[in-house]
């Protein structure tokens, strides 16, 4: 049994009725089964004590959902909860443990270094959801570094989670984003700022390689059977429980991945420490958004080899995945032959897996609705037509969408986008050729792509205008605006045009940067 650094013991976990009045109460509904279930799994903890919380965002919206009165926590009160000052009744705050393979390297303890899971809650739609404090300071995984977080990296997590979110892509979300009234040093001085996460649970990928790089499967069965009563509580009974988890996880994966890609999303640093068990995107740091088509985009400052590249992502997945099923072969089966062959085979069916969800929402943007055994070539010839023409990946499909209303429609748009792209015409007669063979009406059809394909982005130089107007100017109105018509991503909202639009000259040389 591994014994955590300094680990505190609670001899209590409250469980509280949920509270939903009006009488300016700041209570969370706690039941906290990771704390209570999983003890050696984390190491209890507190945050530190900050000089001067001050609220910068409440997600109302979300705040209601967790059945919390958000009129009472956007206040002073909930300045304090959500930067660590106040611990509310019935939390039970502690860093979790886990491990990971960091750019492919093996690190045997990381943990949460600069993170506080205060406990969780029931929503109103009867899931459970982690309340998770980020950059709350030192905890016994911090590894020599501060534990706190720039306001920055704050407020681009809190936007690109919303920005997802509304995308329809599982993702962690912001509850709250709060000044500590302290600076924190990076290559210069910054505001400092706490994240509030929610998530279905912050388990890891790293969680599993934790406690089976110490050669404790019976936590690996601890853990294993967790996860399965919290996220696959349908596998209970199964013949071959840890078997059908790992296959479940690489489902969720599979889904999870080409929904990114259908975005031009991507994560940059997906290490087995960023991938959640529950299937959603977790840890935003040197994460943007693709603005022309290139698959070998990569934004991450330290990703200088492309490991995380765009296209690579569905490949480290597998990867990802593969480090999973080794930890999990003792309970797949007694003989370690044949658990190694069945976990193979979960594995190697992901990227067939992969490939139905991708190509199933390459139909959806295409306006393809009966499939075809000739769509993947239809879907990668449009791509073909984009690589190297600096085709806006995002307008290119929203273009499309217009194009599809049929003759009398505008197409001059997405003509005008592939003027220099002499693959374009023959691919566009060859698609308007497949739509033909289909019955869906022309206004139908188009109605149906724009649902699919945004009109606005977090354009990654509208990002760093709004983080830039708050963190040098304490101007949050640029990060409201971005965030409000992020909230509504399939809308045209004229108002907003500009939005839409890229940077002039493209994204070469941008990056990104962790936030640690």
């Amino acid at each position: 049994m591994v014994v955590l650094p300094r680990k505190i013991k609670y001899t209590m976990i409250h469980i509280m009725t949920q509270v939903t009045d009006n009488t300016g109460s700041t209570r969370f509904a706690f039941d906290n089964t990771y704390a209570r279930d999983l003890e050696g799994f984390y190491s209890a903890w507190k945050a530190a004590q900050v000089a001067q919380p001050s609220l910068v965002k409440l997600n109302r919206q979300l705040a209601e959902e967790l059945g919390l009165n958000a009129d009472a926590l956007d206040s002073v009160e909930g300045a304090k909860i959500f930067t660590g000052n106040e611990v509310p009744e019935g939390a039970s705050p502690l860093a979790q443990a886990y491990a990971g393979h960091q750019f492919g390297n093996f690190v045997p303890q990381l943990g949460d270094g600069r993170a506080l899971l205060l406990g969780e809650v029931i929503d109103r739609y009867g899931k459970r959801r982690d309340i998770q404090l980020k950059g709350s300071g030192r905890t016994p995984f911090s590894r020599g570094g501060d534990g706190k977080a720039a306001l920055g990296p704050v407020l681009r997590e809190y936007l690109m989670g919303e920005a997802m979110h509304a995308l329809g892509i599982p993702t962690t979300r912001a509850l709250a984003a709060a000044k500590t009234g302290e600076p924190v040093y990076r290559e210069g001085t910054l505001p400092g700022a706490v994240l509030t996460r929610v998530a279905a649970s912050h388990i890891r990928v790293g969680t599993f390689q934790f406690f089976a790089a110490r050669q404790e499967f019976d936590n690996v069965r601890r853990l294993a059977d967790y996860v399965i009563e919290r996220h696959y509580a349908e596998l209970k009974g199964h013949a071959t429980p840890y078997l059908a988890l790992l296959a479940n996880v690489a489902e969720r994966q599979a889904a999870l991945i080409a929904k990114w890609m259908h975005v031009g999303f991507i994560h940059g640093v997906m290490n087995t420490d960023n991938m959640a068990i529950s299937g959603e995107t977790i840890d935003y740091g040197p994460c943007a958004f693709m603005d022309h088509y290139d698959p070998a985009t990569v934004f991450s400052s330290i990703d200088h080899h492309g490991r995380y590249c765009y296209a690579n992502q569905p490949k480290i997945a597998q990867w990802n995945l593969a480090r999973l099923a080794e930890t999990l072969l003792p309970l797949i089966d007694t003989d370690n032959d044949r658990a190694i062959a069945s976990a193979t085979d979960v594995i190697n069916d992901f990227p067939d897996q992969y490939e139905r969800y991708w190509i199933a929402g390459m139909r959806a943007k295409l306006g393809l609705t009966q499939p075809e055994e000739d769509d993947v070539e239809i879907a990668l010839g449009f791509l073909k037509a984009m690589q190297g023409n600096h085709i806006d990946w995002t307008l290119a499909f929203r273009y499309l969408a217009d194009a599809a209303a049929g003759p009398s429609s505008d197409a001059g748009r997405i003509r005008a986008l592939f003027a220099n792209a002499p693959d374009f015409d023959l691919w566009f007669q060859q698609w308007q050729t497949r739509l033909s063979r289909e019955s869906v009406s022309l206004s139908d059809r188009a109605q149906a792509m724009r649902r699919v394909n945004p009109a606005f982005i977090p354009r990654n130089h509208r990002v760093e205008e709004a983080l830039s107007a708050a963190v040098e100017r304490t101007d949050y109105a640029p990060f409201e605006t971005l965030l409000r018509l992020l909230l509504r991503p399939f809308d045209d909202q004229p108002e907003f045009a500009a939005f839409a639009e890229p940077e002039p000259g493209g994204h070469a040389g941008y990056r990104t940067f962790c936030g640690t």
